[in-house]
């Protein structure tokens, strides 16, 4: 529900502020007062366009401002939009620059109009009198016409992200088959290429320690020999000095046992000192200094760098290539059967979406006829003279399937006899279009009071001059209409006649004064007094009279 509405230097109003309450709240004053302004500064916040020519002569900024009762749906769109809740209440700020630029603020917090936009829905549905059929284009024509009739979409949505889904996959298959089709020369030659080299991860480290020792196979074995000597074999070995160190301290350890220890260290030293001998003459042995091996190992190697330089930066990196090339040619091998079962699943999805939304198509064909019958009474009944009609279409090639069905819903009217039917926004003046609206809300309210299956309309709604070119019994039936609508949700109106105005459930007058040199608008919510002389005022003139001031208290009366 609105709560209030505030409007800062936004065209004529220099600043004003309006209260509303629940039900029927209408709004009544002099022409050129600025009640229609108030509508068009609550459709910018909405997320309407806006113009540099709003703000008022001499200003740098309009800001216009709301206050909304929250919704758990309003709550889920700013969480979405990363705004934060602020207890039961939404604030929705707009401030227009007269340079043409503006901002946005929600609950005091900086957002775009583009979360306005997606907030409209949940709170509000301005009618404003020079507005386009915009806000009830197709999609708007056929969630009223779901509404009415509850008509769920829960399972046409299901089956279309199941198709949706599978298409996606064979799509994605297709479009990579191709690239990979490409390339299956280039993988076949890699496979080939690292199969044939029969690669063992680490070899190449194995190998380049060989290679070091083959290729100094004179020196190592000079080495290895030497040191044999020095410890073992020569005349002057350090065994044979241990040996003979060993004899003279087991000499001493017979007489002092402080030499028996030591003399079991050096002979642990001489066994030690005999194994490193032996292993270093067995490795002396062993070295093959062979060409034909060194060769082999080179050219190993070289075909090892070779392969790390295209594939990766160590054997098991080539090793892990080669995997993976297999497994695409792999891929490739079974591709007839991965698109087979594809195509199956996206035909299978196909049919299971034509089912779903032929039979929403069906539904929805005939919920409009009976909407359409209705409409027509309610539309008739409000001094327009029209035949109404709801064509639904069903549109079945693919590129027209959504989630909600592929049904194509225009609302047709004619608006004088003979005519034919034409579209809705085809339709001449704001109030024929605001009365129409009016008759279709109140006869899906209507169906919806039945129902308790269908998703919440708007919390408040819009109707701004919807009694042009109609009074007497028809704008008591417009009234009364208004009232019957305003029963399940917030209802505000502009109006000029008294017939509308007694309806009210909260009457408030715009007035228009010149302070200093300047006009200011005023805004008043009436008490029941002043309601009978607004009202009074509206059926006689400037000049309230006492009969005048009779016949409002009686219409205000017999209206309740």
């Amino acid at each position: 529900m609105l709560v209030e509405l505030r409007a800062e230097n936004y065209a004529v109003i220099d600043h004003a502020i309006a209260t509303f309450g629940s039900g029927l709240n209408l709004l009544t004053g002099e022409t050129g007062a600025g009640k229609s302004i108030l509508v068009d500064a609550l459709a910018l916040l909405m997320g309407g366009k806006a113009s540099s020519e709003v703000v008022r002569h001499g200003a740098e900024k309009a800001v216009v401002a709301c206050v909304f009762e929250s919704t758990s749906g309003a709550e889920a769109i700013l969480e979405e939009n990363g705004i934060d809740a602020e207890g039961t209440e939404i604030i929705l700020r707009r401030e227009i620059l007269s340079t043409g630029k503006g901002r946005v603020f929600i609950n005091n917090q900086p957002a775009t109009v583009a979360v306005l936009r997606q907030l409209a829905p949940e709170l509000a549905l301005v009618h404003a009198q020079t507005e386009t059929l915009s806000s009830f284009d197709q999609n708007q024509q056929r969630v009223l016409l779901d509404r009415f009739g509850a008509v769920a979409t829960e399972g046409v949505a299901a089956a279309y992200a199941q198709w949706r889904g599978a298409l996606a996959k064979l799509e994605d298959l297709l479009q990579g088959e191709q690239d990979r089709l490409r390339m299956v020369d280039l993988w076949t030659y890699q496979r080939k290429e690292i199969e044939a080299a029969q690669l063992v991860a680490g070899e190449d480290e194995a190998l380049e320690t060989e290679k070091r020792v083959l290729a100094n196979a004179e020196k190592l074995y000079a080495a290895a020999m030497g040191a044999y000597d020095q410890l073992y074999e020569g005349s002057a070995s350090a065994e044979g000095s241990l040996r003979s160190a060993l004899r003279y301290v087991e000499e001493l350890a017979r007489f002092d046992a402080r030499f028996v220890e030591f003399a079991q260290q050096l002979a642990s030293a001489r066994a030690v000192l005999g194994d490193a001998s032996v292993t270093l003459r067995d490795y002396a042995e062993k070295i093959n200094a062979s060409p034909e091996r060194l060769s082999e190992i080179e050219d190993r190697l070289a075909l090892l760098d070779r392969l790390k330089r295209k594939y990766g930066a160590t054997v098991a990196d080539v090793i892990d290539f080669g995997a993976d090339v297999s497994s695409k040619l792999a891929e490739i091998e079974d591709r007839d059967e991965i698109l087979k079962a594809l195509r199956a699943a996206v035909t299978e999805a196909s049919s299971a979406y034509k089912r779903a939304a032929g039979a929403v198509s069906a539904q929805r064909k005939t919920v409009a006829a009976r909407l359409a019958k209705l409409a027509e009474a309610h539309i008739n009944a409000l001094a327009m003279k029209v035949r109404f009609q709801i064509d639904v279409a069903p549109s079945e090639q693919e590129a027209n399937w959504t989630n909600h069905g592929w049904d194509e819903v225009r609302y047709l009217i004619s608006t004088n006899p003979g005519e034919p039917l034409k579209p809705l926004h085809e339709i001449a003046s704001g109030g024929e279009m605001s009365r129409v609206m009016l008759a279709l809300k109140v006869a899906v309210e209507e169906a919806s009071a039945k129902s308790r299956k269908t998703n919440p309309t708007p919390r408040t709604l819009v109707f701004d001059e919807i009694d042009i070119g109609i009074g007497g019994r028809a704008a008591e039936a417009v009234g009364q209409k208004l009232k019957t609508l305003a029963r399940g949700q917030q209802v505000l109106c502009v109006t000029h006649l008294p017939q509308i105005a007694a309806f009210a459930a909260q009457h408030l007058v715009v007035e228009k004064r010149e302070e200093h040199g300047r006009t200011k608008t005023h805004i008043r919510v009436l008490d029941d007094r002043s309601r009978t002389h607004e009202v009074a005022r509206m059926l006689s003139g400037a000049k309230v009279t006492d009969t005048s001031l009779q016949h409002a208290a009686q219409m205000i009366a017999t209206s309740r």
